[in-house]
């Protein structure tokens, strides 16, 4: 098999772009990747969903300058249906447009509003055991005061697909703290073959949004469906937490910022710079500039204004909190 630096096997990357905010930050992840990972000669694909009954109308085709720019940036446009997720769940296209890849082909899925900081070919993936973002809080179960407990509500997932439970405890936790439990930030993750992932992950999604156990009878399923899944099907392939040479791609060499004023509130200033300068040349500017927040928040400088408010040593330690003073002062925009 062809690899990369430092052995690592030669691998495919997909993120999904369609009409709206995701097909800016394609252009942005593709050019963050050129510019930190030089090196990378797999295979990008951006995953556009087509317009059917799933979607309701919605036009979600990528418009024709956007899908130019990608291209140029050397991505590969990849059509794929919604047949089961859409409009009511836009987190399922991840699910969805695993099918489009190319069977048997190692891949890793970035959420689209990641940069790439670092060199990417250097993470020595194991692609035959996957594994997944540990970016995450305990967003998911929620606990009502009379249980379930997470033992119970996790346990039942498992034994619905046939998974032992007890390996996939990380036994330096405390019983019953969420961290104990097997669960990812579904903001990347990897496999050998996108086919067999994507039809257990979907298969997986599937029972637990239609068919649940008793135990999430209480529990809410939107919009933590794809991360409730994830970790199951991993486990089900005989993959786990990443290993520290993997899990640098948390920090390290991609950063998951997921809105730019959360970006601009809390990323350190060698991110920020990144951003600025791979959406500095002209050819991307007159396209990205068409994006209202992108526009202000880079352009016009509104997000250097949001940065101001916080002290990056010594954020808050909830989210929650960056969240709430960005929308207090007017900052808050995706």
């Amino acid at each position: 098999m062809a690899t990369t630096r430092n052995d690592t096997p030669k691998f495919n990357i997909l993120i999904v772009g369609q009409n709206g905010r995701l097909a800016y930050e394609a252009i942005i992840f593709l050019a963050s990747l050129r510019a930190s990972s030089p090196n990378f000669d797999g295979r990008v694909f951006v995953a556009e969903p087509q317009p059917n009954h799933t979607w309701e109308g919605q036009n979600t085709r990528i418009p024709s300058d956007i899908a130019e720019t990608l291209t140029n940036l050397g991505a590969e446009i990849l059509p794929f249906e919604n047949e089961h997720f859409g409009k009511s769940y836009p987190q399922g296209n991840k699910i969805e447009a695993l099918k489009a890849l190319p069977k048997g082909e190692n891949f890793v899925f970035f959420d689209t509003d990641t940069l790439i900081t670092g060199d990417i070919t250097s993470v020595p993936f194991d692609f035959d055991r996957p594994s997944a973002s540990m970016n995450r809080e305990g967003t998911w179960p929620t606990l009502e005061l009379y249980g379930p407990t997470y033992n119970e509500t996790w346990q039942s997932l498992y034994d619905r697909f046939g998974l032992d439970f007890p390996s996939s405890l990380d036994l330096s936790q405390p019983d019953e703290y969420w961290e104990r439990y097997l669960y990812f930030n579904a903001g990347w993750f990897y496999y050998r073959c996108p086919h067999e992932f994507g039809e257990r992950f979907l298969k997986y999604a599937l029972e637990i949004r239609d068919n649940p156990p008793d135990e999430l009878v209480c529990q809410p399923i939107y919009p933590w469906l794809d991360q409730i899944a994830l970790p199951l099907v991993i486990h089900s392939f005989g993959g786990g937490r990443p290993s520290p040479d993997v899990a640098q791609l948390d920090g390290d060499l991609s950063c998951h910022y997921r809105v730019l004023s959360l970006l601009y509130a809390r990323e350190s200033d060698e991110v920020v710079n990144l951003l600025e300068s791979v959406v500095a040349p002209n050819k991307l500017k007159k396209t990205l500039k068409q994006y209202e927040p992108i526009k202000r928040m880079i352009y016009q400088g509104r997000g250097h204004k949001a940065r101001a408010l916080f002290d990056q040593n010594n954020l808050p330690r909830k989210e929650q909190a960056i969240r709430n003073a960005l929308r207090r002062e007017g900052y808050w925009m995706r």
